[in-house]
């Protein structure tokens, strides 16, 4: 499912416009990048947890040359199922 499909389906589930649908995932994805920016974690009961990893440096090999590579440290989102999503998809 891709963006657009999405919003067909959120405006079809909640009996509004496309437009609001739109309107409406664009504000949560907003306010969810800029809470897991701030460090902060975003719990939805029932769906699942975005946090926020810290990735340490590590060595890596570049898969054309076979060169060795440093791979810098850096911060990644990661979401983790809740319970009754989890459920659902079973």
């Amino acid at each position: 499912m891709n963006k657009a499909e999405l919003v067909d389906a959120m405006a079809s589930e909640a009996k509004i416009t496309k437009a609001d649908a739109s309107r409406a995932l664009e504000a949560f994805m907003v306010v969810t990048s800029k809470t897991l920016k701030k460090g902060e974690r975003v719990a939805l009961i029932g769906f699942g947890t975005f946090t926020v990893a810290k990735r340490s440096a590590r060595n890596g090999r570049n898969p054309q040359t076979g060169k060795p590579i440093k791979i810098a440290a850096k911060r990644v989102a990661k979401f983790k199922a809740g319970a009754e999503l989890s459920a659902k998809v079973k």
